[in-house]
């Protein structure tokens, strides 16, 4: 089960990104996005409803880590048409105001389950089985939740609000960035590298930290593998002041190389085996 799912998420992972590519409108691609989650949803429901988990610890790590991830991208595209199509069309001042507004609804969501953020990000399990089992839910424990009495056979008392935390992650990413191109008219990473007093940066071909990023994305190294590529990207732009563009197409380059699709990661273990080799061989 454990291997198909991963099928799954890697088949609509890669759907997305060449949806990000392929569609420029913002609209279309929130409409695009929200067809491929409810199709994949759609999909593991019918495994799922089917299925009997061998243990508990296979079905909590479903509704904990499995369904969320995907779930998270149908909630994403949703509040991203439902931001895009109400943004205003005026200033850039009233654009950006009306964005930060939006980030400060998103953040009292975290703070309106202050107890249940820290305790997912801090990876407690010691509520799990209360959390990520089906029939375990509590009204009486858990007094603002209810879409999980719409379909028991699928839902938990908290998988959604896993997929809500992950969804307006990527959401405040996506706004910030907004926020960044609006107040620096587009060029917001070159002017911070000018103004900047920060001497590192990125020296190296865009096309390799594009590479790297995918990487440490593809090995779930980073928070466990809860973070969205756009996540990593963007706080990579930010600590090496650098825009990496159209990361989604470079990615797609990188695939479509006929030898070494690896090149920089080559390049990594190649120096670093050198450098190892050179200081076991000092005297």
């Amino acid at each position: 089960m454990t291997t198909n799912y991963d099928d799954i998420l890697k088949k609509l992972d890669n759907k997305l990104d060449i949806l990000e590519i392929e569609e420029q409108d913002i609209l279309l691609k929130a409409e695009k996005g929200i067809k491929l989650a409810k199709q994949t949803l759609k999909s593991v429901r019918s495994i799922v409803v089917d299925y009997e988990f061998e243990t508990k610890l296979e079905e909590i790590h479903f509704f904990k880590c499995t369904k969320p991830k995907i779930y998270s991208k149908l909630i994403y595209y949703v509040k991203l048409f439902n931001i895009e199509s109400k943004r205003p069309r005026g200033s850039n001042k009233s654009q950006v105001k009306y964005l930060n507004n939006y980030i400060e609804k998103l953040q009292t969501y975290f703070n309106d389950n202050l107890d249940f953020y820290h305790y997912y990000r801090r990876e407690a399990t010691v509520f799990d089985e209360q959390y990520f089992l089906r029939g375990k839910a509590d009204i009486r424990l858990f007094p603002d939740s209810f879409h999980f009495f719409v379909d028991e056979e699928f839902a938990t008392s908290h998988d959604s609000t896993v997929a809500s935390i992950l969804a307006y992650d990527l959401l405040i990413v996506h706004l910030k960035r907004e926020i960044d191109k609006l107040e620096n008219n587009g060029n917001y990473a070159s002017l911070r590298l000018l103004q900047s007093k920060t001497k590192i940066t990125w020296t190296a071909h865009k096309i390799y930290l594009i590479e790297l990023i995918y990487a440490l994305h593809s090995t779930d190294v980073i928070n466990n593998g809860t973070v969205d590529i756009k996540d990593i990207a963007y706080f990579v732009e930010k600590t090496f002041k650098v825009d990496l563009g159209d990361y989604y197409r470079a990615f797609l380059e990188i695939r479509m190389r006929k030898n070494g699709r690896t090149k920089f990661l080559d390049i990594l273990k190649k120096q670093l085996t050198k450098r190892m080799d050179d200081t076991d061989n000092v005297k």
